[in-house]
């Protein structure tokens, strides 16, 4: 892991297109801004883990029937 240090207003680049810049920094929390284009993913590591555990569970559901298959694709697809 490489540890940084890093003051209020400074910025770490992560390749040619992200870069994270520290914008508060209050007791012991750091508030940090983030660039990055838009197909690249941004979470919060328990929002991250979330969404994998959401995702392997619904893997593993094996629906009944075709019918039930299409009826959820519908509802996915008819989300604002």
């Amino acid at each position: 892991m490489l540890v940084l240090t890093r003051r209020l207003g400074e910025v770490i680049r992560v390749g040619d297109n992200v870069t994270v810049r520290v914008l508060e920094v209050k007791g012991n929390q750091v508030r940090l801004g983030v660039e990055a284009p838009a197909d690249v993913r941004i979470y919060r590591e328990e929002v991250y883990r979330a969404i994998r555990k959401e995702n392997e569970e619904a893997a593993l559901q094996k629906p009944s029937s075709l019918d039930e298959v299409t009826t959820t694709w519908e509802k996915q697809r008819d989300k604002p």
